[in-house]
């Protein structure tokens, strides 16, 4: 199967620019680009040389032209009890999003926390994932044995929750971080929280509340402490054991400037930090990443939205976004993701003590972050830059996040003139729900209030491996995915 996108406006390695892509088979075989012709005309010419060649032509002269997203943290909720989420339902949203590449993070029931239990998990992915898929090894207390097992060519990572989150899987022995900061084969991701610090808070509040605690106490109760000082262990850590570090969900400022210290450090030793090393090297390489809802709300946005926004780590404060937006601009952030975390609207009503934390957002991450780029606060290649080449180097992935002749033809067609009306009023998540579209804040302890968001940029089509399994904002039905590869 040989495909044409003509004409388009091709967004790729820090350039924007006016060409066309050739895709055979599940790959990228040839990028045109106008300007390297002698002359407009030339460059038609050979286009539709090509074109004639083809068995289909897509015309993409009012579209941009895309890497697929590649988002690094996501929780399918599978295997689970099937209610919020499932690999299947969970991966169709991301595809409608151009999300064409995920990592699922490992706190399911049960949790992936042998190489048995992953495994299940892959064989999963591959009879039911609408999108290239990776599932992390998660870490216990006890399980580091498993973790040496973990091959690094095939597996993205291994994550630890150093604070609790959904899943209780906490892991808060020091011995037990000691031996998997030392041995860990592969990437290790974290989650900075230092829960002695939220159980302090929490009980302040809960002796002063009950178990109705205002929402807007989140980010007091697990606050910038809690994420700082746990931060502070995992690099201390990392530094130790040359380990490869990935600092999940970044929500503070101080932790940015904690980012950019060592990312300057390791720079000064020789340390190339733009292509980052998947395997364990002479020096620690240290990475991080920040999810779209801390570029887009802050904590003063609880008052409107309520627990809808309730998630772990907290939102924080204003001042605390712009710093986190800044770090997206200079680089500091490599990684823009969703921590994608679907919760039934029931449970999201209930009191504060048994309302879970998480957002459901893999469907909107890629808009969110051009509505950003319209509002001048990202440049477009910035976008792409840390939602498909970031992830892909951070992680090693093999021929993927780039518009690159040889590399998998992972592609999104994007319309930035043509609003989306339709997906926020009809989330493809298995929950339902979004925060864009809610007609009544009060249930969730916020504003009495109905609100929606129309989009303005529209996911037009997008391709995985050469298939295009969207068309006008629709699943086709086609399917073509694979198990991510790591070159490490």
């Amino acid at each position: 199967m040989k495909i044409l996108i003509k004409n388009g406006t091709l967004v790729n390695e820090g350039l924007s620019f006016k060409g066309s892509l050739l895709i055979q088979n599940a790959v990228i075989s040839r990028v045109f680009k106008e300007s390297d012709f002698a002359s407009a005309s030339e460059y038609e010419k050979e286009i539709k040389t090509v074109g004639n060649t083809c068995d289909k032509i897509i015309y993409a002269d009012e579209l941009h032209v895309l890497p697929g997203v590649i988002d690094d943290q996501v929780h399918f909720r599978e295997p689970g009890d099937g209610k919020t989420g499932t690999i299947e339902s969970e991966s169709k949203a991301a595809v409608l999003g151009g999300v064409t590449s995920f990592m699922d993070m490992p706190n399911n029931n049960p949790p992936a926390i042998t190489i048995e239990q992953l495994e299940r998990k892959y064989d999963i992915g591959k009879e039911r994932a609408f999108a290239n898929y990776s599932f992390y090894m998660g870490t216990t207390n006890d399980n580091v044995e498993e973790v040496k097992k973990v091959d690094p060519c095939k597996v993205c990572g291994v994550k630890i929750f150093m604070g609790s989150s959904t899943g209780n899987m906490l892991v808060d022995s020091p011995l037990s971080l000691q031996e998997i900061f030392e041995s860990s084969p592969v990437l290790i991701a974290t989650h900075c929280e230092k829960q002695e610090i939220i159980d302090e808070n929490l009980k302040f509040y809960q002796a002063k509340y009950g178990d109705d605690i205002p929402v807007r106490l989140h980010s007091v109760i697990r606050n910038r402490e809690a994420c700082i000082a746990s931060s502070k262990i995992a690099i201390a850590l990392a530094k130790k054991n040359n380990a490869r570090l990935h600092i999940l969900h970044i929500s503070t400022a101080q932790e940015i400037a904690m980012l950019k210290n060592e990312r300057d450090g390791m720079a000064a030793n020789g340390v190339d930090v733009e292509s980052f090393i998947g395997k364990r090297e002479e020096k620690a390489v240290i990475s991080g990443e920040v999810c779209v809802h801390y570029l887009w709300f802050c904590n003063k946005d609880y008052a409107k939205y309520g627990s809808l926004i309730r998630c772990n780590p907290a939102l924080k404060d204003a001042e605390d976004m712009e710093a986190i937006r800044e770090g997206v601009r200079s680089g500091v952030i490599n990684v823009v993701a969703t921590d994608h975390a679907p919760h039934l609207l029931e449970d999201k009503k209930k009191s504060y003590m048994r309302a879970p934390g998480g957002i459901p957002l893999v469907q909107y991450s890629l808009q969110m972050m051009l509505e950003l780029y319209k509002r001048g606060v990202f440049a477009l290649p910035q976008v792409v830059e840390r939602m498909s080449h970031g992830p892909a180097k951070c992680f090693n992935l093999s021929k993927r996040g780039f518009l690159r002749e040889g590399y998998y033809a992972d592609i999104v067609l994007v319309n930035l003139s043509k609003k989306d009306c339709y997906s926020s009023l009809h989330p493809a998540s298995l929950c339902g729900w979004s925060p864009f579209y809610v007609k009544d804040f009060t249930e969730f302890g916020g504003q009495k209030e109905e609100s929606s968001l129309a989009f303005s940029s529209f996911i037009e089509g997008v391709f995985v491996n050469g298939v295009q399994m969207v068309s006008n904002g629709t699943l086709t039905g086609e399917r073509n995915v694979m198990r991510l590869e790591f070159d490490r």
